[in-house]
C-alpha cells in the first residue's frame, strides 16, 4: 500500500470486471488533462460521451491490465500487451502527479521483465509524452492517427529494458 495525497492507494490486476469504472476514469481524464493539448473536436472523438462497454470488457483481455485504487475507486490504470506495447495508461485528474502513473509504470516493467521483454513502447499524447520521457521512454516518431475523422498528433516513444527492468 502506498500514500500519496492523503489517501492509502494499492495497484491490483484489473479486469473485464473493471470496464466500467475504468471506461469512466478515460473519458474523464482525456476531457479534463488532454483537453489542454487537444481541440474540443478533437476530445468528442477520442473518447466519445457514448462509449461501448461491451468493446471495454473485450479491449480489457489478453493483456495485463492495473489498476491502482483507493477505497475502491479507481485511481488509474495501465495496460500491457504480450509484444510490449502499452496501450491505454491513465490517472485520474484529482490525482496525477502523486506517484500513481510512475507506480503503474513500475508494475507494468516487474509484468514485462517477468515475461522477458525487452523493450517498452507506447504512442503516448503530447500530455503524456513529458511522463514517459521522465521514465527513460524516448520519441522515436511523431505522428498522426484518425480517430472518427479527427486527426490527433502522438509520439511512438520506446524505452529498452534490461533484466533488472533498467535502460
Amino acid at each position: 500500500m502506498t500514500e500519496a495525497a492523503g489517501c492509502d492507494w494499492t495497484i491490483r490486476p484489473g479486469g473485464p470486471e473493471d470496464a466500467a469504472d475504468i471506461a469512466r476514469l478515460f473519458y474523464q481524464t482525456i476531457h479534463e488533462i488532454n483537453s489542454r493539448d487537444y481541440s474540443a473536436e478533437q476530445i468528442a472523438a477520442w473518447a466519445p460521451e457514448n462509449m461501448d462497454l461491451d468493446r471495454w470488457r473485450e479491449s480489457l483481455t489478453g493483456k495485463s491490465v492495473f489498476v491502482a485504487e483507493a477505497a475502491g475507486r479507481i485511481l488509474g490504470f495501465a495496460e500491457l500487451e504480450p509484444s510490449g506495447h502499452i496501450d491505454r495508461f491513465y490517472c485520474h485528474s484529482e490525482y496525477q502527479g502523486i506517484g500513481i502513473g510512475s507506480g503503474l509504470l513500475e508494475q507494468l516493467v516487474e509484468e514485462a521483465v517477468a515475461a522477458g521483454i525487452s523493450r517498452l513502447f507506447t504512442e503516448a499524447s503530447i500530455t503524456a509524452r513529458p511522463f514517459f520521457e521522465r521514465h527513460g521512454f524516448a520519441v522515436e516518431l511523431e505522428q498522426q492517427v484518425e480517430i472518427r475523422g479527427e486527426l490527433l498528433t502522438n509520439f511512438v516513444m520506446k524505452k529498452k529494458l534490461g533484466p533488472d527492468g533498467r535502460s
